[in-house]
């Protein structure tokens, strides 16, 4: 009998049991996967989560952020205009294959039980919790569920339509002289986001830069159609030399935030999706893996029922990420609006740089 049983081991997952791990408990987390591995990411982490970060990764792991790249400034190109927003305290980006191996190692070194390309195939019960796997069954206390977004143990939302079927992609390339900045090119029917993730790639040679895109299904199903959907964009990637193969997602789903389901604390992807383009998805992962492992430690010491320490993260995960799912939501509809309505706002959001820092304040 685990304390704990934590499903997915990205962000969420890992800051959830090395939390927990810490605490006392007897953690087993597992993954469907096999690190090192590659995610359709933007690999933008947030100045709000590095203090998190930091306190999670080992002393052996510390050179992932002190040589990451700072990101001071973000630039978003929409309509034929390019608006600038200050990205301060500044961001960093880590390549997810570094993040979360680094994660995973860290919770190894902290007691947790490990078990990779392990998929969790059903859960029943509702405390203490059975999780059948092709490995075998594993039984805990208390149970969280950070598989992502589209897993087998999160079922479909109500609202999807398979008509706007959205879609991630992702890939590594070589740029010169990349800048030092987070770039969002929009366009009808998506949007692509670059940034720097290394100053050299891994062969020493060009800037290395993450371009991740999240479109409709009927618009592109590959980077270079996607490229092809913004002019500035396209001349900009035919400099572009490819590092890596890329990897997509499909769907992307957006629905109400759920952070309990039967008994069992929902994190990261699992609980919400947030709009990628606010560059909050690995910050809110961390987060909300942290204060799930912080929610169910009074329950491991037996200061609490699991009813009130679900009861505890739901009503915290309330107050703390449901605005961000709101602004987030607001922005998509207004960059869902025809031309002719959206120039105006663009054109006082690009005059008035106090709007665009409250909505970045906002998603924050």
């Amino acid at each position: 009998m685990h304390d704990l049983i934590v499903i997915g081991g990205g962000p969420a997952g890992t800051s959830a049991a090395i939390t927990c791990a810490r605490k006392g408990a007897r953690v087993l987390l597992i993954e469907r996967g096999r690190f090192p591995r590659q995610k359709v990411c933007g690999e933008f982490v947030s100045a709000e989560s590095l203090t998190i970060l930091v306190d999670l990764l080992a002393a052996q792991h510390s050179r992932l952020l002190s040589e990451a790249v700072r990101i001071p400034h973000a630039r978003l190109f929409l309509d034929g205009r390019t608006l600038h927003a200050p990205v301060d305290p500044p961001a960093v980006s880590i390549a997810r294959l570094d993040l979360d191996q680094s994660l995973w190692d860290s919770a190894e070194q902290c007691g947790v039980e490990t078990r990779q390309q392990t998929a969790a195939q059903k859960v029943s019960g509702t405390g203490p919790f059975l999780v059948k796997t092709a490995e075998g069954e594993f039984e805990s206390r208390a149970l969280i569920n950070a598989s992502g977004r589209w897993s087998n143990l999160n079922p479909e939302s109500n609202g999807h339509n398979s008509t706007a079927r959205w879609l991630g992609l992702k890939g590594h390339f070589a740029e010169p002289s990349p800048p030092v900045s987070a770039d969002l090119y929009f366009f009808d029917g998506g949007y692509c986001g670059v940034q720097p993730v290394d100053s050299r790639d891994r062969a020493g040679e060009s800037g290395r830069i993450n371009a991740c895109a999240m479109v409709r299904a009927d618009v592109a199903s590959t980077l270079p159609e996607v490229f092809r959907r913004h002019p500035m964009l396209q001349a900009r990637s035919r400099e572009w030399k490819p590092l890596s193969d890329p990897v997509s997602t499909s769907p992307l789903i957006f629905r109400e935030p759920q952070p309990v389901r039967d008994g069992i604390l929902l994190a990261g992807d699992a609980a919400a999706f947030v709009d990628p383009f606010v560059g909050d998805g690995i910050s809110l992962a961390l987060r909300s893996g942290r204060l799930a492992g912080e929610c169910l430690t009074p329950f491991f010491s037996g200061g609490v029922s699991l009813p009130e320490a679900t009861q505890a993260y739901r009503r915290a995960y309330g107050r703390q990420f449901t605005p961000v799912f709101r602004t987030s939501s607001k922005i998509r509809w207004m960059l869902s609006l025809p031309q002719a309505v959206r120039t105006p706002i663009l054109t006082l959001v690009a005059k008035t740089p106090a709007i665009t820092r409250y909505f970045v304040s906002k998603t924050r």
